[in-house]
């Protein structure tokens, strides 16, 4: 089914375009891992001819202990988004957990995202959606893929139709996730573009104690899954040593073996969407 297209900058996402790949580490650890890692995926991403977002967070507030590392801040955060957006000339997204983040955070990112386990606050959303950027919905993994019409309403109804829906698995039982691909299909009715989060749907959450635990092996048969499915971006958390990433570590992609998923995916998604049109 065709959905909009929604644009960022010269991106153009849905309606059957190529995928576009949203990427990098799950938080800001330092200005140079963040900046070496953008480097490399924007090489990447020149080489295998694949449009990319630049994703991190400046704060992680939703992490399971109180021990955790959350990032660097929203001032020394934007800082390194920004420098990394105009060095490689890339978009650049990252999480909005408060409603005092929006304001200094709308001079940097070009897309807002509303993490999944804030996609019910429903004033978090609407200010959110008054800055008229791109925002990307991560739906809850305690939502029915239905739910999310609900969210796309709060958007719409402070006057923003620049929404990305990312799917990223559903609570299964405790400390698991599954993905039912049907709701990738399901959410696209609504007449949006629809991603897949290949590393969080794998993610164990809390399944290591004060940490969340995770199952790296399935990234790439769900990332195959997907975009057989036609999804119209994938996000991924990748990192140069995973075993050493401050957060989601068990579950990102190492920055090595990114290439090899991304050209399989490239003649997935070339087929399945050559056959739509």
């Amino acid at each position: 089914m065709k959905n909009r297209i929604v644009k960022i900058g010269n991106i153009e996402i849905g309606n059957n375009n190529p995928f576009v790949l949203i990427a990098g580490p799950c938080v800001i650890e330092t200005k140079r891992i963040c900046l070496d890692i953008a480097g490399r995926l924007k090489e990447l991403s020149e080489k295998l001819d694949i449009q990319m977002i630049f994703k991190t967070s400046f704060d992680k507030a939703n992490r399971s202990s109180v021990d955790s590392y959350r990032g660097p801040g929203i001032d020394r955060g934007l800082d390194i988004l920004s420098e990394i957006k105009e060095k490689y000339k890339i978009p650049v997204l990252s999480d909005i957990h408060r409603i005092a983040e929006i304001e200094k955070s709308s001079g940097v990112l070009d897309v807002m995202q509303i993490p999944a386990f804030l996609c019910r606050q429903t004033d978090l959303i609407q200010e959110v959606a008054r800055k008229r950027k791109a925002i990307n919905i991560k739906k809850g993994p305690f939502l029915a893929p239905w739910d999310v019409k609900n969210i796309i309403e709060k958007v719409e109804s402070a006057g923003n139709q620049k929404i990305l829906l990312t799917e990223r698995g559903s609570s299964f039982g405790y400390n698991n996730l599954v993905v039912d691909f049907r709701g990738l299909e399901i959410m696209r009715r609504f007449g949006y573009p629809v991603g897949f989060d290949a590393t969080h749907s794998v993610q164990l959450p809390g399944g290591a104690g004060k940490a969340s635990s995770g199952e790296k092996e399935f990234v790439m048969p769900l990332t195959r899954s997907a975009l057989a499915l036609g999804c119209d971006f994938l996000y991924m958390e990748v990192h140069e040593n995973p075993q050493k990433a401050l957060c989601d570590g068990p579950n990102m992609v190492d920055l090595k073996e990114l290439e090899k998923i991304l050209i399989i995916g490239k003649k997935i998604d070339r087929l399945v969407k050559s056959e739509a049109r």
